[in-house]
């Protein structure tokens, strides 16, 4: 049983990556969209590379989306304007004006028949004028229906009328007309008019929404068996959309009955290959990435919201694809890790992708252009200006690629689809969101980025300021071993920001006891000259166990502190093993020995070169180039022999340039000056 247990926990780090792989494939797979893949790759304006096609069912040829939009906007423009007809308002304007005509008329004395002929003249004027009706704003459109009596009339685009229009009519057709008493008649009829057609925009809109909705989206059938292209064949406009057509229908019968399942295990299978050829990467070549969880569920992480975020888009609407910033996945990768590590995931996301967007090969080829975009000109992201200069690069090269895609299909510049650039710019605008991005994961996964080192290297933070009012002279040589160690990583391409970092920070838990390092020591006491040389190597050891304990009080990264843990190795305190040596024989090395571990990379290795030589460089008395020499040779050789480089990926020949980089600071350091008289 306690082996079994034991064999868990020893694997258990394995067993976490075989679950996160699981998972990310089982997800990956649930995000994509539910339909098949078309067997045949299409381009139009490029030829038919397969065997003859025949239809292999029957199927609808169907109507682009501009084609449909087009149809909409037609009938849009040309819609009816549908007009209510208040039947009311006619009679009581007739009762009105006759009641107003007759007490007039009373007052005139007029006889009989002259009333009568007043009061015919006036139904005959106001039934002309609401035959079709007042309207209360006259129409616009040329396409007109009157709902009159339940029906609607479809009327002639002139001879409309509205209140002026109506009063004018009254005037023109009295004129005409001389009778006794009709010089009150017209203003008591212009007075009473009132307009009895509205505007009906809720039936409008119906009927509007009915023509709509009887808008057909295919434009003649295909049957089975009929040649659709034949070998060699230009993919024309037409060929274009027929094959389009049947693979939009070919996609959705796929996904149907038992064919579910196959499609299933293939995007599956796909993906599972996928994720495998990241995780044999990381294990071959990046190795201290792949031993820690944290990094690799980080890593898939980025996939997942990225492969989340564009199926989302593909499934809402495909034709928005390139507004997922997925050059924000290089570009933070590479800022964490390195960009061979970057540039491999975004290609590995990029063909995972190329399964469920439209046009999959221009879309894989126009970001795996991006991508290397992103990898070759995003660097110091810590300085504000390089981000906006990258993003723009990228837009440029997807605004490029477009067009150069667009001509291959048109053959001219025509139809150029304007709103895309305009996404792409949305696409650049997006990928600036990796600065705040990139801040929420240092938080999420521990992780540290450049901007995150450029802070830590101010010489005023709070620590740092602690340090060189406590151990001044500490201070100064953190700040010496930092200019050495900076140096040597750009020779070798190493992390210079890093190791300048770990540089300043690695010696702080010599605040504790300040006085027992030499550098700090102001008089001629030396408080070991008190101490039992076992006593001293403690003290000296200890800082490093120290200035762990004070970094992780102040919330300094992992990766600064493996600077604290390794700067030292597993080297002796050889001054006090010597002294312990003089008062006995037997000597227990642990007892002055660092507790490591030792370097593991290259910038942990360089930081214990720099340190040691400048540590060591103070008690030289001439120190002439050759000295140097010799001296740097020395101390590098021992750390080689006590195999403190054995775990860190450096080579031999990056150590001899080190090793020259050392020489010429120290040179330049303590080069002889001339003797000014006195």
């Amino acid at each position: 049983m306690g082996k079994t247990l034991d064999n868990v926990y020893k694997h258990q780090s394995l067993a976490y990556k075989y679950f996160l792989y699981v998972v990310s494939v089982a997800l990956i797979v649930f995000f994509f969209p539910k339909g098949g893949k078309f067997k045949y790759e299409f381009q139009k304006g490029k030829p038919w590379q397969y065997e003859n096609l025949y239809a292999p069912i029957d199927f609808s040829i169907k109507k682009t989306s501009g084609e449909i939009a087009e149809e909409q906007r037609s009938l849009r423009e040309n819609k009816t304007d549908y007009y209510s007809f208040d039947a009311s308002i006619p009679p009581a304007i007739s009762a009105t004006v006759t009641d107003e005509l007759r007490s007039v008329l009373g007052a005139d004395n007029l006889t009989q028949r002259q009333q009568n002929a007043l009061l015919n003249l006036t139904t005959s004027v106001l039934d002309s004028i609401y035959t079709t009706g007042i309207f209360q704003d006259l129409p616009t459109s040329n396409m007109i229906r009157l709902v009159k009596n339940n029906e609607a009339i479809p009327l002639v685009s002139s001879g409309y009328l509205d209140l002026p229009r109506a009063r004018e009519l009254v005037t023109q057709v009295l004129s005409q007309i001389s009778l006794v008493g009709d010089e009150n008649l017209e203003s008591i009829i212009k007075g009473a008019l009132e307009a009895n057609v509205f505007y009906d925009e809720a039936l409008t809109e119906t009927a509007l929404e009915e023509e709509l909705s009887r808008i057909s989206f295919t434009r003649g059938e295909v049957s089975e068996g009929r040649l659709i292209i034949a070998k060699g064949e230009v993919v024309e406009a037409e060929n274009f959309k027929i094959l389009d057509s049947l693979k939009e229908e070919y996609e959705s019968e796929l996904w149907h009955g038992s064919n579910y399942y196959f499609i299933l295990l293939g995007y599956t299978i796909l993906v599972a290959l996928v994720l495998i050829m990241l995780f044999l990467f990381l294990k071959r070549y990046r190795h201290e990435i792949f031993k820690n969880n944290n990094k690799v569920t980080f890593i898939f992480v980025n996939i997942l919201l990225m492969v989340l975020a564009t199926t989302l888009m593909v499934k809402n609407n495909e034709s928005y694809v390139f507004v997922v910033p997925l050059c924000i996945l290089p570009l933070v990768l590479k800022n964490f890790f390195d960009a061979r590590l970057g540039l491999f995931v975004h290609v590995l996301t990029v063909l995972i992708l190329g399964f469920v967007v439209p046009n999959s090969f221009e879309y894989i080829f126009l970001q795996t252009i991006a991508g290397i975009v992103t990898i070759l000109t995003a660097s110091e992201l810590y300085k504000r200006a390089n981000l906006f200069i990258s993003v723009g690069q990228i837009t440029l090269i997807y605004i490029i690629g477009y067009f150069a895609f667009h001509t291959i299909h048109e053959g001219n510049l025509e139809n150029i689809e304007w709103i895309l650039f305009g996404i792409f710019i949305l696409n650049g605008l997006l990928t600036l969101f990796a600065q705040p991005l990139i801040y929420i994961y240092e938080k999420i996964f521990g992780l540290i980025s450049d901007v995150s080192l450029l802070e830590l290297s101010d010489t005023n933070s709070k620590l740092l300021k602690e340090l060189s009012n406590k151990a001044p002279g500490t201070f100064h040589h953190s700040l010496q071993v930092a200019n050495l160690a900076e140096a040597a990583a750009n020779e070798i391409g190493a992390n210079a920001m890093l190791v300048r970092v770990g540089a300043l920070y690695h010696d702080i838990g010599k605040m504790e006891n300040p006085t027992y390092f030499t550098e700090n020591q102001i008089t001629n006491v030396n408080p070991h000259d008190d101490l039992p040389p076992k006593e001293s190597a403690k003290i000296i050891i200890d800082h490093v166990i120290k200035g762990i304990e004070i970094a992780r009080k102040n919330k300094i990264p992992d990766r600064v502190i493996d600077f604290l843990r390794t700067h030292h190795g597993t080297t002796l305190v050889f001054y006090f093993f010597k002294k312990q040596q003089e008062l006995e024989d037997e000597v227990d090395e642990t007892n002055f020995r660092y507790p490591g571990p030792i370097p593991f990379s290259k910038e942990t290795a360089i930081l214990m070169m720099s340190d040691a030589v400048e540590a060591a460089s103070k008690s030289l008395k001439n120190p002439t180039f050759m000295v140097i020499d010799d001296f740097v040779e020395k101390i590098v050789s021992g750390q080689m022999q006590a195999n403190q480089f054995l775990n860190a990926n450096i080579t031999l020949k990056e150590i001899e340039l080190v090793k020259k980089v050392l020489k010429q600071k120290l040179t330049n350091i303590y080069h002889l000056r001339v003797e000014y008289p006195e």
